[in-house]
């Protein structure tokens, strides 16, 4: 199977469809064959979900790397904000947009890029579930360089497991951001990392 954070047109598809209840909210998600988590939605995103300040999100937001489109689907549909999504993987995002149908939700924005290539907004939020298996290096790229993307006052938040490197990841972007653990679960943490202003 072609890894979800690249273009494998080839790979077929396989469509399933799941329900969730978050907020006492019903959404509805297609997944497919090359996606990530495609049998439901995953621990590490609904945690990170469920911890998210939705009653003070407003403005533009980002859902970095967004695979089916859970997170900013989930995102704009419980806050006034407009959600802009992201990912390297056209699948993803023809679910993306299939999904937000699904769910009636119009106030975002889908499009292709390569990490923050094609990325020309400052957010109140950037969230990912970053894909761990693409590697260290864009893992850290997409964490190290949200900072160039939030507002004076945004804020990055992000889920990763301990075995994944969490406490690693957490010591090195304490250099650029101010970092806070909101939860940690079953070996999962759900992190804020908020804009230093006077670094940059």
């Amino acid at each position: 199977m072609g890894h979800y954070f690249e273009n494998n047109l080839i790979t077929k598809d396989d469509f399933e469809q799941y329900v969730i209840i978050l907020f006492d909210k019903k959404f509805t998600f297609t997944t497919n064959a090359g996606i990530f988590s495609k049998k439901g939605l995953d621990y590490g995103s609904r945690l990170l979900i469920e911890n998210l300040p939705y009653k003070t999100l407003e403005g533009n937001i980002l859902d970095m790397g967004c695979g089916n489109g859970a997170i900013g689907i989930v995102i704009a549909k419980l806050s006034n904000t407009l959600a802009h999504m992201v990912d390297i993987n056209f699948k993803a995002l023809e679910l993306a947009k299939i999904n937000a149908k699904l769910n009636n939700v119009e106030n975002i924005l889908i499009y292709e890029s390569n990490i923050y290539e094609k990325v020309n907004s400052k957010f109140k939020l950037i969230v990912t579930n970053p894909p761990i298996r693409a590697g260290k290096k864009i893992v850290y790229e997409m964490l190290e360089k949200a900072v160039n993307y939030l507002l004076d006052d945004g804020e990055l938040w992000f889920v990763i497991r301990e075995k994944q490197g969490a406490k690693n990841t957490i010591k090195h972007l304490s250099l650029i951001y101010e970092m806070t653990i909101i939860t940690r679960k079953k070996g999962y943490f759900v992190v804020k990392a908020r804009k230093i202003i006077n670094k940059f």
